[in-house]
């Protein structure tokens, strides 16, 4: 069910909603949390979708904001709320506002919002695109326990990485860091397994993916050993390798969807780690509330500790602008030439 509104206000909104569910007679109980979606009018669509797929899993009330920033000066002068309330089969297993704000009201979307939240339920707030940079300081942000962003959706994806250890509030997420979950997992069951030290590490990649730079800075804060970064011509994350002495544990993925294990004294395996879609990385993210100490930990470490394939630091400059010293390394084959690939 569908009911479209025209310059109107919360008020009037939250009446539709009550109105809707008694009409075809669903029941507001059952929604965990209310997801907050940032966007603009391109990306509305796509991210509709992955929250309407996601709310299969975790039913909620999703609201989207949609800023129509205009050009014309004059236009900025009027405010004007426009939505579109879904129930039903339209809107997941859950409920759907779309808010169009219009001139000076694109400023002050948190008092359009706030209403419109459950009573004594979770907030999520998720920017497919187009992140402030500081996240839990801007006022939809404020709103949520748990902030979302994709910094592979940035014009520069690795500076964003810097830019978000910098604001870093508890809550803060990024999906590029919810993609190497499979990965994270899988290193880790190898390591139980062997019960061996490692020695150094190396993760490859395509180029200005941030989701590689992360899974490095992971093993390196973890670990506590030199991580090389290396490139490759992707998709996106493509192997890890881990010296250890009496072997390398080596996860290659060549063709996003199939990876090969390798141990030392153990045969190979083929194991399962696909590319997983926008939905299911959404839902990965609202299945805890808490904050991740391990993201902070690892985002905090910082892409300028980590080393090239010559042995010289990742990145030479660090976010405060001082050089860091880059660990020896052992000599290696230059990179190959990367080709961009789209990792979403």
């Amino acid at each position: 069910m569908k009911i479209d509104l025209t310059e109107t206000n919360s008020s009037k909104i939250n009446a539709a909603l009550v109105k809707a569910r008694r009409d075809i007679g669903t029941p507001a109980i059952g929604m965990v949390l209310t997801l907050v979606i940032v966007t603009d009018e391109e990306n509305a669509y796509d991210a509709l979708k992955s929250a309407n797929d996601a709310s299969h899993e975790h039913p909620s009330r999703i609201v989207v904001v949609v800023k129509r920033v205009s050009r014309s000066p004059r236009s900025r002068q009027g405010a004007r709320l426009d939505a579109e309330v879904r129930v039903g089969a339209d809107s997941g297993t859950g409920e759907t506002v779309v808010l169009r704000l219009h001139g000076e009201l694109v400023d002050h979307a948190q008092s359009v919002v706030l209403p419109l939240l459950l009573p004594d339920a979770p907030v999520v707030v998720w920017w497919p695109d187009g992140a402030p940079t500081d996240l839990a300081g801007d006022p939809l942000g404020a709103l949520g326990q748990r902030r979302i962003t994709d910094t592979y959706a940035c014009e520069d994806p690795i500076g964003a990485l810097g830019t978000r250890a910098a604001a870093y509030a508890p809550g803060d997420t990024d999906l590029s860091w919810t993609r190497i979950t499979p990965w994270r997992s899988m290193l880790a069951a190898a390591l139980d397994q062997q019960n061996l030290s490692v020695t150094s590490a190396t993760v490859e990649g395509e180029a200005d993916n941030p989701s590689c730079e992360l899974l490095a800075m992971w093993l390196a804060d973890r670990l506590q050993v030199p991580v090389t970064r290396t490139l490759s011509s992707g998709p996106g994350l493509t192997a890890v390798r881990l010296e250890t002495k009496d072997g390398a544990i080596v996860l290659d993925r060549a063709d996003g969807a199939l990876a090969t294990l390798c141990m030392p004294g153990q045969p190979d395996r083929a194991v399962a780690l696909k590319r997983r879609d926008t939905a299911e990385l959404l839902a990965e993210e609202l299945r805890r509330l808490d904050p991740d100490n391990t993201y902070e930990a690892s985002l905090k470490f910082g892409v300028s500790k980590l080393r090239s394939a010559d042995g010289a630091p990742a990145k030479p400059e660090a976010e405060s602008g001082a050089p860091v010293e880059a660990a020896p390394a052992e000599a290696a084959p230059k990179p190959k030439p990367a080709r961009k690939t789209a990792a979403k």
